[in-house]
């Protein structure tokens, strides 16, 4: 079978100045985009299940947050130590709030709060506590598990490097 030109030419072009160029700027601005703007992530652990599954995939989308607010009840990822080490965590109280847990249930400035994408509840119990300016308060979607298995409380908003894409 003899191939067209075209399509030779397509898997096996000659190697000049302008195919080398591409592969430059392609590089580069995979580069750029996959470093600064859109974040691969690979979740690890069961903190935000059954929003997102261990092993699954993700993007940080870094600009979120550029012109917005962040708002209670959004799925951010926040930096805690380092580049490469990201906690991915849902929003869910902002500056001034008052944050608790009544027998796994958030109670949010006294008032009960609705949480249909938490599934598996523990019985939690946390003191009112008061969102300090400038900080959010963060937990896993999955509650399922003790307390103490869990990393959430205050962050500061410098942390929130940006939004979830699925």
């Amino acid at each position: 079978m003899k191939l067209s030109p075209s399509i030779k030419n397509f898997f096996l072009p000659s190697l000049n100045r302008s195919l080398l160029r591409r592969i430059l700027i392609t590089g580069l601005s995979c580069y750029l985009i996959f470093t600064y703007l859109l974040i691969p992530m690979r979740i690890q652990g069961r903190s935000m299940e059954p929003t997102y599954k261990d092993g699954s995939f993700a993007f940080c989308w870094r600009p979120k947050y550029l012109y917005a607010e962040v708002k209670r009840s959004d799925i951010v990822t926040v930096r805690l130590s380092g580049k490469n080490t990201m906690f991915l965590k849902r929003v869910i109280g902002l500056s001034g709030d008052t944050i608790e847990f009544k027998n796994g249930m958030l109670i949010r400035n006294g008032t009960e709060v609705q949480e249909p994408y938490v599934k598996y509840r523990n019985p939690w119990n946390l003191k009112p506590r008061t969102v300090e300016a400038g900080h959010v308060y963060v937990v896993g979607d999955n509650r399922g598990t003790s307390m103490s298995r869990h990393r959430f409380g205050h962050v500061n908003q410098n942390r929130i490097m940006g939004g979830v894409i699925p």
